[in-house]
C-alpha cells in the first residue's frame, strides 16, 4: 500500500487586524448603541467586556468590518458588520445576548 499524499502546499491563514480608529469611525452609530446597554463595558476603544470577560471586539479586513461576539458559551462567532442592515442585525442579537430584546 502507498503512503498517504501529502500536500503540495502548507494551509493558508487568513490574518485579520482589530479594527484601527479609522475603521472604528465608520461603525460610530453602531459603537454608541453598544455603549448604552447595560452590563457591557468598553475597555478600549471597540473592545466590550461583559462581568469580567471579554465579550466583543472589532477586526476590518480589505473585505470589510466584522465582530467576534460570544452570544453564548465560551466561542466567539464572527459577524460581517460593514452596512448599516449588517449592523442592526448584530446589534439585535447582542440585544437578546445580555437580556434587553429578543434575538433575530
Amino acid at each position: 500500500m502507498p503512503p498517504p499524499a501529502r500536500p503540495t502546499s502548507a494551509p493558508t491563514v487568513t490574518v485579520v487586524r482589530h479594527a484601527t480608529p479609522a475603521g472604528l469611525g465608520r461603525i460610530s452609530d453602531l459603537l454608541e448603541e453598544l455603549r448604552g446597554l447595560n452590563g457591557l463595558v468598553e475597555r478600549s476603544p471597540g473592545v466590550f467586556y461583559r462581568r469580567s470577560r471579554a465579550f466583543l471586539h472589532f477586526h476590518e479586513d480589505p473585505t470589510g468590518l466584522f465582530a467576534d461576539v460570544r452570544l453564548a458559551g465560551d466561542d466567539f462567532v464572527r459577524f460581517r458588520v460593514t452596512t448599516r442592515s449588517e449592523q442592526a442585525s448584530f446589534l439585535r442579537k447582542v440585544r437578546g445576548a445580555v437580556g434587553e430584546g429578543q434575538p433575530a
